[in-house]
C-alpha cells in the first residue's frame, strides 16, 4: 500500500511529530486540524476566546489540506471533534453545520478534552475522506 504524506503550504506548519494528512489505502487521514490562522508558524494568529471563529478556521484549514491531498470537503465520511467544553455543543454545531450540504453530513464523534495542544485552543477536529475527487 503507498503512503503519501500531505503538507499544506497553506495551513500553519505542525511544531509536533505528525503531518497534516496522511493518503493511504483510497483515503485521507487528516490530523487534528488547528485554528490557527497563517502558514507561518511564529506568526501564526487565533482568535482567542471566539468558539464560532476558531471553527471556521478549523475547517478553512481542513479544506486546504485535503485540497493539498487531492480530495475535497464533501469526500469526507468522518470526523471526530474535541471541545474544550461541552456544554458549547450547540453552538458548535450551528457552525460547523455551514460547512456541510444540508442533509450530506459526515459521521461525526464530538467528545469534551480538558486541554489541547494549545492554551487557546477551544476546538481540534480531524477527520477520514475520500481520497480522489471523481
Amino acid at each position: 500500500m503507498d503512503r503519501e504524506v500531505i503538507t499544506s503550504p497553506r495551513v500553519t506548519p505542525m511544531r509536533s511529530a505528525t503531518s497534516h494528512a496522511v493518503k493511504a489505502g483510497g483515503f485521507v487521514f487528516v490530523t487534528g486540524v488547528t485554528p490557527f490562522r497563517g502558514s507561518d508558524r511564529m506568526a501564526a494568529e487565533i482568535d482567542k476566546g471566539d468558539l464560532e471563529a476558531q471553527i471556521h478556521q478549523v475547517m478553512t484549514n481542513m479544506a486546504a489540506i485535503l485540497e493539498e491531498a487531492g480530495s475535497s470537503m464533501d469526500r469526507i465520511v468522518k470526523v471526530s471533534a474535541a471541545l474544550t467544553d461541552l456544554s458549547q455543543y450547540a453552538r458548535f454545531d450551528a457552525a460547523y453545520r455551514k460547512h456541510f450540504p444540508k442533509g450530506a453530513y459526515p459521521a461525526r464523534q464530538t467528545t469534551e478534552s480538558a486541554r489541547l495542544a494549545h492554551p487557546d485552543f477551544l476546538v481540534s477536529i480531524d477527520c477520514i475522506a475520500l481520497a480522489g475527487t471523481e
